[in-house]
């Protein structure tokens, strides 16, 4: 046990559920590896909550089965086809694949596998030296290189080039010349891969510490083009009389001072798409009117191309769409304003008020701090309106119900053109009684003809 490093001990104590399926498979004739990113991030002192482990053997996929079931608590099979197995014992969830070599059809989105008997040639179809036992390349020279030649293992399987991305940013490592021009003559094969599957890389990317170098490796190599094109036409000068930096770079430096998590680092990615189809030169130089808008609408399509979930999408789309929104409000915040600013970012306001703060890249420090102080006084008048109204839930002082019964009318436009008015009234005025709402409903009635 001396010669295993510290970190990965616990991995292989003879306690633990690991050592004890490997004796499974041994006494049966087989082998069992512990490979892939578990090592890895063993090597590096790295843990992830609920991380999976990937182990691989020479056994097929039906005697994997036959060896787990039984031991396991749930198997899974959804991966049979493609060599491997699902299972889990206790709290440690892992995967068994068969040795295997895979391999793209040019026509295909799905790889084609084939069995093998060799650990090396496993070890060698896989993605990085970083998962197949490169310690040197992990631990010393922090390089980020492929087992084959680059162009086989791409060819192998196309998403790799966008891991290879997460990989840079995420462990820190200096991607190999051969790998970056491997990446940007291959970067038109990411069209074989499946939009979920590239949806799920680009999303593990985005939530490492710092995306940035994984950000600007797509950019350079032209893959972000093959799925994510509107993230390339931002590199364009914001004013090219004065040569302000583009927008590309301030896009990437907001994305890397957001918070790690999907939502917000997807709306700090797709904030300013609007620009470059809403950018207009006047006399007061360059402007992008309706960038929110278009950048909203833009954001959507590509999301559901990407086939994110429809709640992401949603809510994606919302903190693009208002996340010029606080500058609007330059002269101060009426108690008006701030009710119309909550009900519109609703369960977002969080999120929306981090995307504004991150959204200052500006050297000028006396600059920042007035934004900061801005959103400083904003955030202090909501929870101070928060405390004297129920700005949690803003809703009008009646329901649809009671407006039928006092307009005797059947549901339909009446009763929604009705709610509406009396939402703003709220927002426009704060909380009123239901007495009160009942007369403006009445009077509003009598305005348009409607006489109960």
């Amino acid at each position: 046990m001396t010669a295993v490093p510290e970190r990965l001990r616990p991995l292989l104590a003879p306690e633990s559920p690991l050592q004890d399926l490997a004796r499974r498979f041994v006494a049966a004739g087989h082998s069992l590896y512990l490979v892939g990113g578990s090592v890895r991030d063993a090597l590096l002192g790295v843990t992830k909550p609920g991380a999976d482990y990937d182990l691989t053997t020479d056994a097929r996929p039906d005697a994997i089965l036959e060896l787990v079931r039984g031991w396991a608590d749930p198997v899974w099979l959804q991966g049979q086809a493609f060599g491997t197995i699902g299972a889990a014992k206790g709290e440690m969830r892992m995967e068994i694949t068969t040795f295997r070599a895979e391999v793209y059809r040019p026509d295909s989105r799905k790889p084609s596998v084939t069995f093998s008997d060799s650990l090396p040639t496993d070890l060698s179809r896989r993605d990085f030296t970083v998962n197949a036992g490169g310690l040197d390349d992990l631990l010393v020279h922090k390089r980020l290189r492929t087992p084959l030649d680059p162009e086989v293992s791409f060819l192998d399987d196309p998403l790799r080039m966008l891991r290879a991305a997460r990989f840079m940013a995420g462990l820190g490592l200096e991607p190999d010349p051969a790998l970056v021009a491997a990446a940007t003559d291959l970067a038109g094969r990411l069209e074989v891969v499946s939009a979920e599957r590239i949806r799920d890389e680009l999303s593990k990317l985005l939530v490492v510490d710092d995306p940035s170098a994984g950000l600007w490796f797509l950019v350079r190599t032209g893959l972000a083009d093959e799925f994510l094109p509107e993230l390339t036409a931002l590199a364009l000068e914001q004013d090219p009389i004065h040569h302000h930096k583009d927008v590309l770079a301030h896009t990437i430096a907001v994305v890397a001072k957001t918070r790690p998590e999907l939502v917000v680092r997807l709306a700090a990615l797709l904030h300013d798409i609007g620009k470059p189809k809403t950018r207009s030169f006047g006399p007061d130089g360059v402007s992008f009117h309706l960038h929110d808008v278009v950048g909203a609408r833009m954001a959507e399509e590509r999301l559901r191309a990407l086939r994110f979930p429809k709640e992401i999408i949603e809510a994606v789309t919302q903190l693009v769409l208002l996340h010029l929104r606080f500058h609007t409000y330059k002269m101060g915040w009426t108690d008006k304003a701030i009710r119309r600013y909550v009900r519109d970012a609703g369960p977002l306001l969080d999120e929306l008020n981090h995307l504004v703060r991150c959204d200052c890249t500006t050297r000028n420090q006396a600059k920042a701090r007035a934004l900061g102080r801005r959103m400083d006084d904003l955030e202090a008048r909501i929870a101070d309106l928060a405390e004297r109204e129920e700005l949690a839930s803003i809703r009008p002082a009646l329901d649809g119900h009671r407006v039928m019964e006092l307009l005797d009318v059947p549901p339909g436009k009446v009763v929604g053109e009705a709610l509406a008015m009396l939402l703003d009234a709220r927002i426009d005025e704060g909380p009123m009684t239901e007495e009160e709402a009942e007369r403006r409903l009445l009077a509003w009635a009598e305005e348009r003809g409607l006489r109960p």
